[in-house]
């Protein structure tokens, strides 16, 4: 995550700030956001990625704002019989995790405090799927390449 991230950039001397997920949007068409990279937890023979969700959401922000996107992963991640992203299974994961929020109250005890109405639906998809063309390019192990050539780079 995040912590670990900002270390390793910091370690390297890469300037960086962490920012709010929600925020990304909003300082890439102010321009202050110079380029993004994501991971993936799968990568598709097209080029199509999935990613922890929210992952399109920032790569079509980026892509309408003319900031580069690319996707850091080790090539064990590239699935060559994953045709595309329309074939990637998307975990949905239980509802009650957007229904519930745990913190501390003011004596330090744990509480689970519900912050949907009672009787309102959710859904919680973990992964969604980027599509190829909003990837400037691909870093691997091996070097970078674009999304379209990830076939016979990784082959």
């Amino acid at each position: 995550g995040a912590r670990l991230t900002a270390w390793e950039l910091g370690g390297e001397g890469v300037p960086y700030a962490v920012i709010a997920d929600n925020a990304a949007g909003y300082l890439m068409r102010r321009g202050e956001i110079d380029l993004v990279i994501v991971g993936a937890d799968r990568v598709a023979a097209n080029g199509d990625i999935a990613n922890k969700i929210g992952t399109y959401e920032k790569a079509a922000c980026a892509f309408l704002n003319g900031v580069p996107f690319y996707v850091a992963f080790p090539s064990s991640t590239f699935d060559p019989k994953c045709p595309s992203g329309e074939a990637i299974p998307i975990e949905e994961r239980d509802a009650e995790e957007v229904h519930y929020v745990i913190g501390q109250d003011e004596e330090g005890a744990l509480r689970r405090v519900r912050v949907t109405p009672q009787g309102a639906q959710a859904r919680n998809p973990a992964f969604d799927v980027t599509p190829a063309e909003y990837i400037k390019a691909f870093i691997t192990e091996r070097g970078l390449c674009a999304p379209q050539e990830v076939s016979r780079f990784l082959a």
